[in-house]
């Protein structure tokens, strides 16, 4: 089937069909091209995110384990920006630092200066708040190729009922059912079917990538948060 394809573009079959296609078929291959090339550039664009993402998270994570308490390891995430986890640990050191410089500041003769639970769980909501914010920017564009995904299909299938529909009208028009009368619809039928799957299938497993690489980021960022939690303990001791 594959082959027959290929030897189908390297002929000019398809073009030829494509070509010979009614208004309605060139609308429906026309969006689902546009979705097929639009599917591939956030795919390109995601797999270089992802790659910088991972690097700099590696990095990252690398030098805070090594650290030997939490202000040590500014430096590395201030330089390793484009990493969710160390963005994290920017929002969870600047509400750490602010909290600590309220506690020295206070006036109360009896205020500790070392900082509760209840600090630590301010904290961590700021740190969790931020692991939403880098998960939705990173999700952004995913939902196309999901959309792309469910509807190409079913786009292809709409133009392929429309050259079914113009075989059956020739057939009724020139009171023949030859081959010659019925192939221009039926191939028009299969072009679209064809474009319409060639368009889904790559989204379904750029989609299923992409999340698999969100939640892997996402649990990792889940575990640093209470891997800063507990440095930010020991540092008060």
């Amino acid at each position: 089937m594959i082959n027959v394809i290929f030897a189908g573009i390297l002929s000019g079959s398809l073009w030829q069909i494509a070509s010979n296609t009614s208004t309605f078929g060139i609308i429906i291959l026309l969006v689902l091209l546009f979705m097929s090339i639009v599917s591939w550039m956030i795919i390109f664009f995601k797999w270089r995110q992802f790659k910088e993402v991972e690097r700099d998270t590696k990095r990252f994570i690398e030098q805070f384990r090594m650290s030997k308490d939490i202000k040590t390891s500014l430096g590395q995430a201030k330089s390793a920006s484009r990493s969710p986890i160390s963005n994290i640990f920017m929002a969870g050191y600047t509400e750490f630092s602010e909290l600590s410089e309220i506690k020295k500041n206070s006036n109360s003769p009896n205020s500790n200066t070392k900082l509760n639970d209840s600090d630590f769980e301010i904290i961590e909501m700021s740190m969790e708040k931020t692991l939403s914010e880098e998960i939705g920017y990173l999700e952004k564009r995913v939902i196309f190729l999901a959309s792309t995904a469910n509807s190409a299909p079913f786009i292809g299938l709409l133009g392929t009922v429309v050259g079914i529909m113009d075989a059956f009208w020739a057939i009724g028009e020139r009171g023949s059912a030859s081959l010659a009368v019925v192939a221009p619809g039926i191939a028009e039928a299969l072009l679209a079917t064809i474009v319409g799957l060639g368009t889904a299938i790559p989204a379904v497993i750029a989609f299923n990538w992409a999340k698999n690489k969100i939640n892997i980021l996402n649990e990792g960022a889940s575990n640093f948060i209470l891997e800063f939690i507990t440095q930010g303990k020991k540092d008060m001791y």
